[in-house]
Parts: C-alpha cells; sequence; structure tokens
C-alpha cells in the first residue's frame, strides 16, 4: 500500500501539470487577437486562477481517495507518503482569495487603466486601488477575527454503568446495549443537561478561508440556484429554438440588411457614449446605457451567428449545415443529461440535507457501490457531480447578466475574450469554486467523511461563532432550492422564446 500512496502522490502532480497546459490551451484559444503578445501579467493571473480553481475542485475526490490510501495497510509506515490534505485545502484557499481580493482587481485596473498613460502611471493607479482595498480588508479581517474569531462545539457528558462480561452476543434493535434487558444505553439517554460548549480560538488561515466561503455561497447560492435549473433547459430549448430549414437568400439579403441597420444604430450610439465620456459626462445614465449597448451588442452577435446558420455559404455549404444539425442534436442529448443530473441534485439536496434525520444518503449510496465496482468509479462520478455545480454557477450567472442590466456583461468567446472579461470571470469562478467545494462537503459527508475537507469545511466552518447558523438552519440550501424552483417554473414558460431587443437607449444631454 506504501506504493499506492506514492502513486497518488505521482498522479496529483501529473494532474497539476495537466490542467496547467490546458488552462494555457484555453487562453491561447479564447483571447482576443487586440491581446495577442502582450498584457502578460493578466495572462498569467488568468492561468493561475483557472488551474488553482479546477485543482481545488479536484482536491475533494483525492482528499477522498487520499482517505482510502491506508485502508488496508499491514505496516505502520504505510501512510508516511499520503498527502497533507489539511495544509494543502489551506495553501489552495489563501491562494484563492490573494486571487480574488488584491491579483485579479489589480490586473483588471491596469488592464481597464488610460492607454495614454505610461505603464508606470497605470501601475501605480492599480496599485493604489489594491492597497487600499488590502488595508480595508485587513481591518475588517483582523476585528472580526479579535471579535468573534472562536468556534464553538457543544458536546454531550456521557457515561454508563459497568456490567459483567456477557458469554454470548445478542444484539438486535430492541436490545442495543450489554445489560440486563436495558432498550437503550445509559449513555443515549443522557438529559440535556449534560451537554456544554467548548470554546475555541480558530486559526487565522481557517477564518480567511470562512469569511471567503460565506461570500463566495451568497454568489453561489443566486447563480447556482439560477443556473442549475437555466443550464440543462437553455440547452434544451436551444434544440426546440434550432433553424429548422436552409433560408432562400432574398430572405437572407432582407435579414442581413436589417441586422445591419441595428448595427449602424448601435455603432452611432456608442459613438456618442465614447464622445461623452471624453467631455467627463460619465452620469448614471451615461453607465446605464454603456450596459445597455453591450447587452444590444451581445443580441446582434446571436442574431448573426443564427443568420449564419440558416444560410451557410462557401464550398462546404452542406457539410456546415450537417454539423448545424449534428450540434443541436448534441445540445438535446446533454440538455437531457444536465436535467436529470440537475433533478438528482435537487433531490439529494432535499432527501439529505433538509430533512432531519436524512430519509437517505441517496448520492452518498451511489458513489460508495461504484466504488465496490471500480475503485476510482466513484470518485470519478463525485467529481463530475461538483464540477456540474461550477458550470451552473457560470450559466447562471450569464443568464442573470443577459436579464438585468446592471449586472456589467463579461462574455467569454472563442477567439474574442478581452483579458478584463477573462479576469472578471476567473475570479467569479475562484470565489465560487470555495462555496462549490464546501457545499459537496456538506452534501456528500458521509461519502467524504474522515478527510481533511470534513474537518475544515464540516465542523470547523459550521461551528464558527456568528456563522454557524446560516448552516444550522440550511439557509443558503433553502435559498437554493427556492431559486431553482422558481427559475424552472421562469424558463419552462419563457425560456423556449428569443429574446428581444429593447432599444430604450437615453443620451445624457
Amino acid at each position: 500500500m506504501g506504493d499506492f500512496n506514492l502513486a497518488l502522490v505521482i498522479v496529483a502532480i501529473i494532474v497539476c501539470v495537466l490542467v496547467f497546459i490546458f488552462n494555457v490551451y484555453l487562453l491561447v484559444n479564447y483571447q482576443h487577437p487586440d491581446d495577442a503578445n502582450q498584457a502578460y501579467f493578466p495572462k498569467f493571473v488568468v492561468v493561475l486562477g483557472l488551474s488553482i480553481s479546477a485543482i481545488s475542485i479536484l482536491m475533494l475526490p483525492a482528499d477522498v481517495a487520499n482517505r482510502q490510501a491506508c485502508r488496508h495497510a499491514i505496516y505502520n509506515g504505510a501512510c508516511n507518503l499520503t498527502l497533507p490534505m489539511k495544509d494543502l485545502w489551506l495553501a489552495i484557499y489563501i491562494v484563492d482569495a490573494l486571487l480574488v481580493f488584491f491579483a485579479i482587481p489589480f490586473a483588471m485596473f491596469y488592464y481597464e487603466g488610460d492607454q495614454d498613460k505610461t505603464v508606470w502611471k497605470r501601475m501605480k493607479s492599480a496599485l493604489l486601488w489594491v492597497i487600499v482595498t488590502a488595508v480595508v480588508c485587513a481591518l475588517l479581517l483582523g476585528i472580526l477575527y479579535g471579535l468573534v474569531g472562536k468556534v464553538d462545539f457543544t458536546v454531550r457528558h456521557l457515561s454508563s454503568s459497568t456490567v459483567s462480561f456477557p458469554s454470548s452476543w445478542d444484539f438486535s434493535s430492541g436490545q442495543q446495549c450489554i445489560g440486563n434487558g436495558a432498550r437503550q444505553c445509559s449513555a443515549y439517554t443522557a438529559s440535556a443537561s449534560s451537554e456544554t460548549t467548548w470554546t475555541m480560538r480558530s486559526t487565522f488561515p481557517e477564518y480567511v478561508v470562512a469569511l471567503a466561503t460565506i461570500v463566495g455561497s451568497v454568489l453561489f447560492t443566486i447563480f447556482g440556484g439560477v443556473g442549475i435549473a437555466c443550464l440543462p433547459l437553455s440547452l434544451i430549448f436551444s434544440f426546440i429554438r434550432r433553424p429548422k430549414a436552409v433560408i432562400t437568400r432574398s430572405q437572407y439579403i432582407k435579414e442581413a440588411t436589417e441586422l445591419a441597420k441595428k448595427a449602424r444604430e448601435l455603432k452611432k450610439t456608442a459613438d456618442a457614449l465614447h464622445q461623452e465620456e471624453r467631455s467627463g459626462n460619465k452620469g448614471r445614465k451615461w453607465r446605464k446605457n454603456v450596459k445597455t449597448v453591450e447587452k444590444e451588442l451581445l443580441l446582434l452577435e446571436e442574431d448573426v451567428k443564427a443568420l449564419e446558420e440558416m444560410y451557410p455559404q462557401g464550398e462546404q455549404a452542406e457539410t456546415t449545415w450537417a454539423m448545424t444539425v449534428l450540434g443541436y442534436l448534441a445540445k438535446l442529448v446533454l440538455g437531457v443529461v444536465g436535467l436529470i443530473v440537475s433533478v438528482a441534485w435537487i433531490a439529494h439536496i432535499v432527501i439529505y440535507l433538509l430533512i432531519d434525520p436524512p430519509l437517505s444518503p441517496f448520492l452518498n449510496e451511489v458513489f460508495i457501490k461504484l466504488d465496490s465496482v471500480w475503485g476510482l468509479l466513484g470518485t470519478a462520478a463525485f467529481a463530475f457531480f461538483c464540477f456540474y455545480l461550477l458550470l451552473a454557477v457560470i450559466a447562471g450567472a450569464m443568464m442573470l447578466g443577459l436579464k438585468l442590466v446592471f449586472i456589467t456583461i463579461h462574455p467569454m468567446k472563442w477567439g474574442a475574450t478581452l483579458m478584463n472579461s477573462f479576469l472578471f470571470n476567473v475570479g467569479l469562478i475562484l470565489l465560487c469554486s470555495i462555496s462549490v467545494i464546501q457545499f459537496c462537503a456538506t452534501a456528500f459527508a458521509y461519502y467524504a467523511q474522515a478527510t481533511a475537507a470534513q474537518e475544515i469545511f464540516g465542523h470547523t466552518l459550521q461551528s464558527l461563532r456568528g456563522i454557524k447558523y446560516l448552516y444550522k438552519y440550511n439557509v443558503f440550501q433553502i435559498a437554493f432550492i427556492i431559486l431553482a424552483g422558481l427559475t424552472f417554473v421562469y424558463y419552462t414558460a419563457f425560456g423556449w422564446k428569443r429574446t428581444k431587443r429593447s432599444s430604450r437607449l437615453q443620451l445624457s444631454k
């Protein structure tokens, strides 16, 4: 088994290298041509952030495998080569917090700085904003840690009498203990007065992780609750709204002319907003119009893409149309699979987390049975469910960004993603990944028991003073279910319709 432990360390190193290479590939292929051969620091932050988020998701399955590494050890030193998971968890999430609250804001301030300024002035301005943020965060963390950075564990003093060792064993639901026909153990029937509270001060890294988890949990509850419903349904309704046949050339010219007219109107509006920006007239109405133009531009790009699908051009037009049809069929299949996974997630939350005592371990038992079939099959399924939650968060953020004007839209597009959009989405993924792991550690507590993640996210986090009540009363889980239900109803009623353009722009004068 010592060899197995060594193999686990080697696999972890190889996976980290592969994750880094894959994220470099994503950056190269998603980046906008204007960012080629420049903005190297933001690119480094993007690759590092994506790598940390992916590794953090994979660490929970690795934690489970690490726990099982020396289960059948035959000599005492077999577990010496297991991974130090608790130290790795804390290191990953401290780096996560530093990236979210310092490195990514600095990179965004620097990238979006006035291009007419020198590099030093842009760095100075970005650093000033980050320093102000760091001072405020440090003061808040220090004050909160000093006042309420403690863990309250509720314990019960248990005791029972001793009896002679029996000659035979006979245990059942009616005879649970050794003794003279006792229906219940003496320790089990201890009075409520035997309860007491142990208070301990948490470590500062654990407290930072806990507060970052609370911030991420709010976003995770909103975006994840919306996304777990809209992710599969958007794929299914995309198939329903698919182009049924190729349009004629005259229809194509008519639609293209209309889109060109709308594009000219958008350009005229954008030029007017740019002129207002130069004149220093950047009021509330100006910011609202900028966000509206961003939304209108995204909708216009979607219409252009749909028109190109309905009228493929070039020498391989028939092949392009066939690939379009196959693509929509793939969306239907993925949507149906995603809907099954979403329903399984919702059912598991209700059955295992919201009902006390749980009706059934549900998915926990599924993973355990899969492990009995093949050692890593349950772990792989476990990792898939965790990743699916993260995808739901991203889908929810994109949906709300398109529906609500006051949310800044940062779309990710193949070969056309600016670095500030990259940074924004990486920050969102990093912030929510902490909560995804905490949520999974709670939802799959039976399967992931006795792991380092359980110690951090199960016992310590849920016992922190002031924070524990959010978990005691399942605030995040209940809000998650409510938002998922409302989104399902909304998307079922309106999701099959195409989004219409509002074109309500009010230019400042």
